[in-house]
């Protein structure tokens, strides 16, 4: 049987972590946790799977380590995922990262990262990315832990200046205060990155170390006098604040669920708006359909193994509701 022919541009290009997630089977400390299901993670990583599962053509760009957990992340992307893995490379001699989620809450788990000394998806240079299409594909996705460090910070601002700010041109805001000296430090570092970016997505807390502000309608106003074209705030239970350069607001509701795991409902809702983008629909379809396959994962254990397909999707912004 002939091998499959990769297409040269995917429609999604995502840059940043990835890790091995390990997820307790019951909810409390971890010092009470006996059990432990593997799955992939990172947001950049789950983005790309989110998508993929929605059947967009998703590549990710990130390195892991040359070991077990590294053969394992890559070998789960590409035969599980559908992720193309062409510019996921290995690096030497840091370990592939490890993500244990303490459900303590089950709504906001607490994440245990295992990245010392640090990262190989941190460890990006501009050799590894030369050969990315930035300025090919439909959307790319950066978030905003790709600033916190170097080399990733430089590589990461040569691929956007190569991206030329065009049509979609997406920031996670990501606020992962573990990658970060200080609040202050990451607004230092992520402010003056906005300029890059056509749309901005964060929850209040990532506004504020942003753009100074966690008020939504400030926020996204300072997003957008930055020159994004669109602003997209999350609200928790209130849904996700959507503003448009050419004046629109608009809040969209969220879909009631029952919580089992918090994580990875932001990425999903990230796969679901890039998938809508792509497909043509307006910034607050693509969030409402966003909504919907946030509220998916956010009824389910895992993250990337979780992922809605179209039609669960499709169900819930029929129905309403996650059943």
């Amino acid at each position: 049987m002939a091998e499959a022919v990769v297409d040269p541009i995917p429609e999604l290009i995502t840059v940043g972590r990835i890790s091995v997630d390990l997820y307790p089977t019951t909810e409390g400390p971890m010092r009470d946790v006996r059990t432990l299901e593997k799955s992939v993670g990172g947001t950049a990583t789950n983005v790309a799977v989110a998508a993929a599962r929605l059947g967009r053509r998703a590549a990710l760009v990130t390195k892991v380590g040359d070991d077990a957990f590294g053969d394992d992340v890559t070998h789960a992307l590409s035969t599980r995922f559908n992720v193309d893995t062409r510019w996921v490379s290995t690096h030497p001699e840091l370990k592939t990262p490890l993500a244990f989620a303490e459900l303590n809450p089950r709504a906001e788990p607490n994440i245990i990262f295992y990245r010392e000394p640090s990262g190989p998806d941190m460890e990006l240079f501009a050799d590894d990315v030369a050969d990315v299409p930035v300025e090919r594909c439909g959307i790319f996705w950066v978030p905003a832990t790709r600033f916190s460090s170097e080399p990733s910070r430089s590589t990461v601002a040569g691929m956007l200046e190569r991206r030329a700010r065009a049509e979609h041109t997406i920031l996670d805001l990501d606020w992962r205060y573990q990658f970060w000296d200080s609040e202050a430090v990451a607004h230092s570092v992520i402010n003056p990155m906005l300029h890059h970016f056509t749309v901005v997505i964060g929850n209040r807390d990532e506004c504020r170390v942003a753009v100074g502000t966690g008020d939504p309608e400030t926020a996204a106003q300072r997003i957008l006098d930055i020159g994004a074209t669109c602003a997209v705030v999350k609200l928790g239970g209130d849904g996700v604040l959507v503003a448009t350069a050419d004046g629109e607001r608009e809040t969209v509701a969220p879909y009631p669920v029952e919580v089992v795991c918090g994580l990875g409902a932001g990425d999903a809702f990230g796969g679901a708006f890039c998938d809508s983008l792509l497909s043509g629909l307006s910034f607050v379809e693509a969030a409402r359909r966003g909504n919907a396959a946030g509220a998916i994962v956010a009824a389910r254990l895992l993250c990337a193994d979780d992922m809605p397909y179209r039609t669960e999707v499709d169900q819930v912004r029929a129905e309403g509701a996650v059943r």
